[in-house]
């Protein structure tokens, strides 16, 4: 697969480490963690196609799609297996690469990560469900004059509405359940979670950590999941920092 990824480079020696950022955010989002890191391994950080300054792709993706662009790149920049440090969108990314590359993948980190299908109270899910059937209902209202800008203004997320060219892939990417694709993970896995968090909350962990075998969780007491990357960052730096000498530890 041949897509134009940016990417800015860092550190120098030791373990690989490639950088995956969230939904709407681009490399900057990530770049304090690696560059904190950068005294121990050389760090990748990525801009994901259609984020940042890497074009959008010419079709519409899915994480399938995305971890594969990202093996592509890993195999021109490095010779070995790498860690993958991925934030919400990223961990998505991630858990496709380390199934389906496992050979590129030695360890996972994933904060705040994303792809399991969010565990709802049952008057959250008939309240969903009832404006998914009326927007259904509503669109087919579009052809007799109905404003699409409208509907969509009116049923769309946040993320939806300043999608733009991406909201096809972030409506794909966001209806993927990776729990098969979790299940297939074999490399050491570290989980990161806020416990404040409410677009990824620590459940998904949970759940994860059970599905990934081995799989290690840490709750971050007090953060959300855009505060993990900031107030946290010394704290997750000193995790991530431990779980790259296990994993180094491994390959001697």
């Amino acid at each position: 697969m041949s897509q134009d990824i940016y990417f800015e480079k860092m550190g120098k020696g030791g373990p690989p480490v490639f950088w995956g950022h969230g939904w709407g955010q681009n490399l900057h989002a990530l770049r304090p963690l690696a560059d904190t890191l950068s005294n121990m391994g050389q760090h990748w950080v990525v801009d994901f196609p259609g984020f940042g300054k890497s074009p959008l792709p010419g079709e519409v993706w899915g994480t399938e799609e995305y971890a594969n662009a990202m093996a592509a790149l890993i195999r021109a920049q490095t010779d070995g297996p790498v860690i993958w440090a991925g934030h919400s969108f990223g961990c998505r990314v991630g858990l496709q690469l380390a199934a389906r590359h496992p050979d590129l993948i030695a360890g996972l980190v994933l904060i705040a990560g994303a792809g399991l299908p969010r565990k709802r109270p049952l008057w959250h899910k008939l309240y969903y469900g009832a404006r998914v059937k009326l927007f259904k209902l509503l669109k087919k209202l579009i052809p007799l004059g109905l404003s699409q800008d409208w509907l969509y203004e009116k049923f769309g997320s946040a993320d939806y509405k300043s999608a733009g060219p991406l909201r096809q892939i972030f409506v794909k990417v966001v209806n993927e359940d990776l729990s098969d694709v979790a299940a297939q993970v074999k490399c050491p896995t570290l989980l990161i979670y806020g416990s404040k968090d409410t677009e990824t909350p620590p459940e998904i962990g949970q759940r994860l950590s059970r599905i990934i075998p081995g799989a290690k969780l840490i709750l971050m007491d007090g953060f959300d999941h855009y505060s993990i990357l900031t107030g946290a960052r010394h704290q997750v730096v000193r995790h991530i920092h431990n779980f790259m000498k296990e994993i180094s530890k491994h390959d001697d």
